[in-house]
């Protein structure tokens, strides 16, 4: 690993030169500006370990340009090694924290390996590209929420965390939202977090803001909470390590306590991440949260010790601001706002208002309506045999579904069973049993307003999501200008994005799909597809869930009849 001055060209902390990644070493920050020249594979992973390179999407990038060197390193005559590049990709991905950056970077140049190393290459500088414009979208929406939020007068900011070119590629997403509202006039002053235990965060966000020319000054993390009651901060603004599905936000340590005491205060605490910072995988943010730093960073202070020899230290990387707390989080491509989630009861007649403690008998009627609509759809031939499987809400915290292996033209009264909502356990003994596709009905009823869900193998859905999907990642697939997007009840009838996911092996591996996906979509359809699968539709009850499920099978029969472009895409590409 080589050191060399000055630092990286063209304002990118990362970049490719002479068969090495180059980054600069954010350790040296701030009594020098070195750039190190990576050669191997190892010696990219150590940077990312040893924190020379940090902040989520730096890392992310770092990792997609470590798989470019180890296919050039790995190149041969007239091939390239692919066995020792994909085990090289492993270690990468492992090599930083469990951010949804670094995955998905290494994981996207590896799909180009087998056209070769310049191929790899191509495909890493590409993303070094779409980050500085994904970071620009964000920082632009992110400027506009707040001035929507805080308006009348030039604005005081206040912001946490390392920003700038060492923490992404270019200037981050959160910090040039600030520089943006800055350059329309609207910040007054910016108070700049020092981000301890080092102050790494105030002197990147600082040199930034000044290089910018926007007043700024360092604040005391200890006195942010002071800075508020105050009245010198009217809006916060932070960036994110990772955003769960639910809303919870993995920051730099200290992100929680500004959450904590905005909400206290009526400030908007407003995050901005690019959409990559979004972990479908993971049900809330606590994953992250347990990791700790040396010791080392926090006791010596000033060039000496600040703490008796043999004194510990308590030194968490991260912290998780939970979603009641955040008013806002803003991507490049959409605003949520956690705060604002929907109630998790359902609507409509099907459901009744209050109910029996859980256990209790579900009504015949409710077991007799959902044998009858299942021997309709077996009668159509989207239930085949013992195929698919139709739910209600029940009373209490239960959830009613069709058994396991029974014949779904057959059924009766007594092939339902009841589960809880909360942990999937079946509710009383018998002879029926639930279906593990259970899991996939209770995500959609824990993340939507469902009152009934119904997952069957219409043969136009099925085909379309076998041609669309793909075997490990979950897709969408637009569809625009269809009347027939009318029939699904969506906020914008003139289009919608039809997620399309894996058909993993562990019917929960998907379930976590797609509440990952529903907790943070906006204006989903009431549908989805599983590719080589099926097809699952719901609504308030089962007529309005039947009645989708047949809108978005007659879009799917329309899309392979015209030979849509986006089902080529995707098929080319599977």
């Amino acid at each position: 690993m080589d050191a060399e001055r000055p630092g990286v060209d063209g304002g990118r902390s990362l970049r490719w030169g002479d068969g090495a990644v180059l980054a600069v070493d954010r350790r040296a920050l701030p009594g020098a500006h070195r750039t190190l020249r990576l050669r191997t594979v190892d010696q990219l992973i150590a940077a990312v370990r040893s924190f020379a390179i940090q902040g989520a999407p730096a890392i992310g990038l770092a990792g997609a340009l470590g798989v470019a060197l180890s296919a050039h390193r790995h190149r041969t005559a007239d091939d390239v090694d692919e066995t020792a590049v994909r085990a090289d990709a492993v270690r990468i991905a492992a090599a930083g924290r469990a951010t949804a950056h670094l995955t998905r970077a290494v994981r996207r140049v590896l799909a180009r390996l087998p056209d070769g190393p310049d191929a790899v290459l191509a495909e890493a500088l590409a993303l070094l590209d779409e980050d500085a414009a994904v970071h620009r979208a964000a920082a632009s929406r992110a400027c506009d929420l707040v001035l929507s939020r805080v308006a009348g007068r030039p604005m005081r900011l206040l912001t946490h965390g390392a920003a700038g070119r060492p923490a992404a590629a270019t200037v981050g997403a959160p910090l040039g939202a600030v520089i943006e509202l800055a350059g329309r006039g609207e910040v007054r002053e910016v108070l700049v977090g020092e981000a301890g235990p080092l102050p790494g965060g105030a002197w990147h966000t600082a040199g930034e803001l000044a290089r910018a020319g926007v007043a700024h000054r360092l604040c005391a993390d200890s006195a942010a909470a002071a800075a508020m009651a105050a009245g010198l901060v009217d809006c916060v603004l932070v960036g994110a390590e990772l955003v769960a599905p639910n809303g919870d936000v993995v920051n730099e340590t200290g992100t929680y306590a500004l959450a904590v005491a905005a909400a206290r205060h009526g400030i908007p605490f407003v995050v901005v991440a690019p959409e990559s910072s979004v972990a479908q995988a993971l049900a809330d943010g606590s994953a992250l949260v347990g990791e700790e730093r040396e010791p080392a960073g926090v006791a010596p202070f000033a060039g000496g010790p600040s703490a008796p020899p043999g004194s510990g230290a308590y030194r968490p990387a991260f912290d998780r601001t939970p979603a009641e707390l955040i008013t806002a989080i803003v991507t490049e491509r959409r605003t949520c706002w956690p705060r604002r989630r929907l109630p998790r009861r359902p609507q409509g007649p099907a459901v009744p208002d209050a109910g029996p403690r859980v256990g209790a008998p579900e009504p015949d009627s409710m077991r007799h309506q959902l044998a009858q609509y299942a021997r309709t759809l077996y009668d159509r031939g989207w239930m085949p045999g013992t195929a698919g499987n139709l739910s209600v809400r029940g009373r209490g915290d239960t959830v009613v579904i069709t058994g396991s292996g029974r014949p779904k033209g057959e059924l009766t009264e007594r092939d339902m069973v009841a589960v809880r909502l909360d942990t999937g356990a079946e509710v009383g003994a018998g002879p029926v049993r639930a279906s593990a596709e259970t899991a996939i009905h209770r995500a959609v009823y824990q993340t939507t307003r469902a009152g009934a869900v119904i997952h069957v193998h219409a043969p136009y859905a099925s085909a379309t999501a076998t041609r669309v999907g793909h075997p490990g990642l979950p897709r969408t697939l637009p569809v625009e200008r269809l009347e027939l997007l009318k029939g699904l009840g969506l906020a914008d009838p003139s289009r919608t994005e039809l997620p399309v996911f894996p058909n993993w092996p562990e019917v929960s591996a998907i379930a976590r799909d797609v509440a990952g996906y529903l907790a943070g979509a906006v204006d989903p359809p009431p549908g989805l597809l599983i590719a080589d699968h099926g097809i699952t539709a719901w609504g308030r009850d089962l007529a309005q869930a039947r009645d989708r499920l047949e809108c978005l099978e007659a879009i799917c029969q329309l899309l392979l009849l015209t030979q849509d472009p986006a089902l080529a895409a995707y098929h080319e590409g599977r």
